[in-house]
Order: C-alpha cells, then sequence, then structure tokens
C-alpha cells in the first residue's frame, strides 16, 4: 500500500513566516493589517506568502471593503496530518518487518 504525503504542502508549510500566519489563522479570520501588525513582515512579503498559501489551498480569501480577510481551510491541514497518521501506524504495523541482505 502506498502512503502519501502532499511533499509540496510540506514545502509550503516549511518556511517559518508561512507557519507564523497558518498559525494565527488557525485563531481567527485576518486582515493583511493584522497579519503585518501580528509578524512584523512587510506587507509585500506577506502578500507573496499569502498567494502561496492560497495557491496551495491552505487559505480562502474573503473580500470585506477595501480590505481582504484570510481564513484557514482546516481541510487541508486535515488531509496533511492524516497521510502522516497513515505513515505512523504503517510503521508502528511494520516494525518488526526486516529485509533481509544478500
Amino acid at each position: 500500500m502506498l502512503i502519501s504525503v502532499d511533499a509540496e504542502l510540506l514545502r509550503v508549510l516549511a518556511d517559518p513566516l508561512r507557519l507564523r500566519i497558518v498559525t494565527l489563522l488557525a485563531r481567527e479570520t485576518l486582515c493583511t493589517t493584522h497579519l503585518v501588525e501580528e509578524t512584523g513582515a512587510r506587507q509585500t512579503n506577506l502578500s507573496n506568502h499569502l498567494k502561496v498559501l492560497r495557491e496551495a489551498g491552505l487559505v480562502d480569501t474573503e473580500p470585506c471593503g477595501r480590505f481582504t480577510y484570510y481564513r484557514l481551510r482546516p481541510e487541508a491541514l486535515e488531509a496533511l496530518s492524516g497521510g502522516f497518521a497513515d505513515l505512523a501506524a504503517t510503521a508502528r504495523a511494520n516494525a518488526d518487518t526486516k529485509r533481509s541482505c544478500r
């Protein structure tokens, strides 16, 4: 059985600022202004990271007047964590399996 973990999603989350953004969005829906205040990142840098998170399917946007709010998509993280849970279960089930050397 082939177990799959989304390597692209892992790459996206490996960036410290993107991981910080995801952590903040897990608590509440925020606009770019809030994220700039919370992270100390420049608005242009933050916007680039938010674009990557949107394209990876981790966040949704909600226009509100002249602001855009960002919301975390928990199902994307659940899919990733499910892949890791499957890997852990496979490792546990095969802990005593050893291929012999030739």
